[in-house]
């Protein structure tokens, strides 16, 4: 097992430092890269999903490029439109509800976006369970002005979720009610969102998702947890063995970081990612490189748990 910790080039979910471990098998490097607040048992998860990579591999793809969407933190409109701009997409995701800030600023942002990425190109906004219904329902209508795609997450629960978008015309998506529910079905048979947000590493691999999307009965948009280009492979080879991808995926956020742990990145080309597995490089992870005591004993946590 081997540690890294990763500067961050804008804050982005309270994190300054994206931290985590890699171990190798037989099939390659896998990531394990759970968040701090994240126990045992959660983290159980993220270690089946560096598992699966280092010792199983994933199954084979159906296609070779991936549609991404650029990622745009909580930031002021003259940065979210040079994100915007220099990250050679033609969709974008904007984080909004950020604590602390207005729904002044959110509408700054939004707006800078769509400026930023034309009328052809698609906006849509993430809000992490920010809002209450009331709030999201008035939030979304007035930033549908600008023409969003679809609102991720807009509050907690699966029963929040499902009266908003019986509320407003704009499409619902659910991250946190599937990848962090012990019933990721919930969201489905509460009929609480059109699209489901599907992350590998929160969700135990690339089977256990696949299988998820299978039966969940929504589009499905694969989406990252900050990772480093070995976490963002899995994300890659999920999208890749999709029988449909009607979204772009939410995969190109190594702009978030000041390095990688490959020589070769998983960066963005005309708007997609290739998907391939880039090989650690002794020389990158060394700029990076902790003590992998620590998570160590998360593995071992996680493994117990």
């Amino acid at each position: 097992m081997r540690a890294f910790s990763i500067p961050m080039r804008t804050r982005f979910r309270g994190l300054t430092r994206r931290d985590g471990a890699l171990v190798r098998g037989p099939a390659g490097w896998g990531e394990f890269s759970p968040f701090a607040e994240y126990g045992p048992a959660e983290a159980a998860r993220w270690l089946a999903a560096a598992r699966e990579a280092a010792f199983e591999g994933w199954p084979a793809p159906l296609r070779d490029r991936i549609p991404v969407n650029v990622t745009v933190p909580a930031v002021g409109p003259e940065q979210a439109h040079r994100i915007v701009r220099e990250g050679g997409c033609r969709t974008a995701k904007v984080k909004v509800a950020e604590r602390g800030q207005s729904d002044a600023d959110d509408l700054a942002r939004v707006e800078a976006v769509r400026d930023a990425i034309g009328p052809e190109g698609r906006v849509r906004i993430d809000v992490n369970g920010g809002w209450d219904v009331d709030c999201a329902v008035r939030m979304v209508r007035l930033l549908d002005r600008f023409g969003l795609e679809y609102v991720e997450q807009p509050c907690a629960t699966v029963e929040e979720l499902a009266r908003v978008r019986r509320r407003v015309e704009v499409p619902v998506a659910a991250d946190e009610s599937i990848r962090c529910a012990e019933d990721p079905y919930k969201v489905r048979d509460a009929e609480a969102a059109d699209v489901a947000v599907l992350k590998v590493q929160p969700l135990g691999g690339v089977r256990p998702a696949l299988r998820i999307a299978e039966e969940i009965g929504l589009p499905v948009v694969v989406s990252s947890a900050v990772e480093t280009s070995v976490g963002l492979a899995a994300g890659l080879a999920l999208a890749a063995v999709l029988p449909d991808l009607p979204y772009a995926c939410g995969l190109a956020t190594l702009q978030l970081l000041e390095g990688d742990v490959v020589s070769d990145p998983l960066l963005v080309e005309d708007g997609c990612i290739a998907v391939r597995r880039p090989e650690v490089k002794e020389e990158e992870l060394a700029r990076f490189e902790v003590d992998p005591g620590a998570w160590r004993r998360r593995a071992e946590e996680a493994g117990s748990a």
